[in-house]
This record gives structure tokens, C-alpha cells and sequence, in this order.
């Protein structure tokens, strides 16, 4: 079992346009991620968009990869790959996810390469 105390738990929040599946349920979108307290690398991913197929997407595309090499990288892959009406709430989320991320970046002595 990981030891939990070398981790750190981020959130990023949009709201969800009108009309959506997911709308129903949330308000808004959350995307959160478990990262490795060293490297900022994302262990765990999830979101709430509705479907299973949507949230695994996200969970894939962000899994693995270091917040300290910031978010134009994950934000253009959802821009390319992701083509639904959740899309510019996802780079939303995304973008406040970054902003959760460098509020605490100060704590990370380590920069990825």
C-alpha cells in the first residue's frame, strides 16, 4: 500500500455548458488528481463527466504526467482528441487545476525535466 503522506490531492472546477448529460447531475466539472509529492506526476486522475467511457478518458490523458511542466500540453491534447460539448469545460478545469497546482508549487523543490 502507498503511503499516502508523499502525495498531495489537487482540484480544478468549470461550470458545464447548458444541455449536458452531466449538467443533470453537477453544476460544475471537477477535475482532480493524486500527485507524487516529489515530482508533481499524476498517479490518480478523475473528473465527473458523466460517462464511464468520458471520465477513463481523462483519467488516461492525465495519468502519468508531471503538473510542473504546466497544463498546454494536456489542455491541447483534450483540444485535438476530445470533440464534444464538454471540451472547453474540460481546458477550463484544467486551467484552474494549474492555478490549484502553483498556488502550492512553491513546496515542490524538484522541477521535472
Amino acid at each position: 500500500m502507498k503511503n499516502v503522506t508523499q502525495t498531495l490531492f489537487f482540484a480544478g472546477h468549470a461550470r458545464l455548458p447548458q444541455g449536458m448529460a452531466a449538467q443533470n447531475v453537477f453544476e460544475s466539472l471537477s477535475i482532480t488528481v493524486e500527485v507524487d509529492a516529489r515530482y508533481a506526476v499524476v498517479i490518480e486522475a478523475s473528473c465527473t463527466l458523466a460517462t464511464e467511457h468520458g471520465r477513463r478518458f481523462v483519467s488516461d490523458l492525465l495519468r502519468g504526467y508531471s503538473l510542473l511542466n504546466g497544463m498546454t500540453e494536456p489542455i491541447g491534447e483534450i483540444q485535438q482528441r476530445y470533440v464534444g460539448r464538454a471540451a472547453p469545460a474540460l481546458v477550463a478545469a484544467l486551467k484552474d487545476l494549474d492555478i490549484q497546482f502553483e498556488r502550492h508549487r512553491p513546496g515542490f523543490a524538484t522541477h521535472a525535466s
